[in-house]
């Protein structure tokens, strides 16, 4: 593969934006997570006149994404027949909630069923002031990271937009963040303040899904969030980054985590296809980057592996002159994690020298590590592993030597063999 070419990983069934969870026998189309320009094209391909598709467009999706209704039923600003109609061609659907857990700091997690089965993790994380809804945009993940748990999980397939948008719709009802009758949306209390895509999966290799979901959740008559209030995270899909900026116009984080090629390639394999001059270029030339719309450069603070001050100083150097933030992680453990969180003391020296060259550098503080929901820890519930504690700390030795075992390609059936 030439240097430059992305890799996209194959789905294991079409990226269809009809129903995901639709039975074989239905022959309903779901309306969630198509763009406008779909759903005007699925209404007047069933007998809505063209003269009115406009209209029916905007009334639905406003019933859709601004009031939360379901039921064609209570769309009441629509004859009682053309209501019928839409009963009988079409739904309005999300993923079901299979399981709900929530922290002891507030923080709550949903498990989420989609089609075939397939389950994904959903993470609501409110603050003082602000509330942040962390989304999937895969099924797995194929970049074999070897810090996160998600690694651990072969990619099963992209999330449909449908799937994607669903996520935020299943939060709010979960959340009765839908307005209430009689009261301006934009007079309610925002309790999904802010997006972001950090969930299971990259969002750059499936990109036009998470596009068009993230187009619906910034439509000003929906969801209505602005793009500053949405960050999508991408550990180095370097060629896409403009195509992110310009298509999308988000926010941008990157899972830096690194400042040698050598550790990136071991805590980050993509690297090895876009190393970190590579990426950082790509970063430099991000559409509308500035002071006041800053990138993040995310840093997971590992023992031993990337938290020296020699880490730190390269860390600076290396974004010198890019209008950006590091936040600091420290590791989230998971059963069977080869890593160890870095001591407090070497964080707060890490993060005193990227202060003194310019650049903020808040700490994270770990939320919802008692149900499994800080970074770096999601993964269905179908697929989670565990080991003893002997296994623990020899898969931690061997991984912190650079042991053969842990490569990209040998890590995942490595921790497969070891679990039980």
């Amino acid at each position: 593969m030439m240097q430059g070419e992305i890799a996209a990983p194959a789905p294991s069934r079409p990226n269809a934006k009809g129903n995901p969870n639709a039975s074989p026998r239905s022959l309903k189309v779901n309306l969630v997570g198509m763009t406008r320009t779909e759903l005007r094209r699925e209404l007047t391909s069933r007998g809505t006149p063209e003269d009115k598709a406009n209209m029916r467009v905007a009334q639905i999706w406003q019933w859709i994404y601004q009031k939360g209704v379901r039921e064609f039923q209570a769309m009441t600003n629509l004859a009682k027949d053309y209501r019928k109609f839409l009963h009988e061609h079409f739904s309005i659907e999300a993923p079901s909630v299979s399981r709900r857990l929530v922290s002891s700091d507030g923080t709550r997690k949903y498990l989420l069923r989609i089609g075939s089965g397939h389950e994904i993790e959903t993470v609501y994380i409110p603050d003082a002031d602000r509330g942040t809804l962390c989304v999937s945009s895969q099924v797995g993940c194929t970049l074999n990271c070897s810090f996160c748990y998600t690694g651990t999980q072969p990619l099963v397939r992209n999330l449909t937009a449908a799937e994607i948008v669903g996520q935020i719709l299943v939060a709010r009802d979960d959340l009765d963040e839908w307005p209430k009758p009689g009261r301006h949306p934009k007079n309610e209390t925002r309790l999904i303040s802010n997006i972001v895509l950090m969930g299971m999966g990259e969002p750059l290799y499936n990109f036009e899904n998470v596009r068009d979901a993230m187009k619906i959740a910034m439509d000003n008559e929906g969801i209505s969030l602005s793009k500053r209030r949405i960050t999508l995270s991408t550990s180095g899909v370097a060629p896409m980054l403009a195509r992110t900026g310009d298509e999308i116009g988000c926010r941008l984080a990157i899972s830096f985590h690194a400042t040698t090629d050598e550790v990136r390639d071991r805590l980050v394999p993509i690297n090895r296809k876009w190393n970190i001059k590579t990426l950082l270029d790509a970063i430099r030339n991000y559409p509308d980057l500035s002071n006041s719309d800053r990138v993040t450069f995310e840093y997971v603070m590992i023992k031993d592996v990337n938290d020296s001050l020699e880490d730190a100083y390269r860390l600076v150097n290396l974004i010198r002159g890019i209008p950006s933030k590091v936040n600091l992680i420290p590791f989230n453990e998971w059963p069977g994690a080869p890593y160890e969180r870095s001591d407090p003391e070497q964080i707060r020296k890490f993060a005193h020298v990227v202060y003194k060259a310019g650049y903020a550098s808040p700490v994270r503080t770990p939320r919802g590590e008692d149900i499994m929901a800080a970074c770096g820890q999601l993964k269905s519930d179908t697929a989670k592993q565990r080991r003893s504690p002997l296994q623990f700390a020899e898969s931690r030795k061997l991984a912190q030597a650079g042991h053969p075992k842990f490569s990209a390609s040998n890590r995942s059936a490595a921790g497969k063999a070891a679990s039980r």
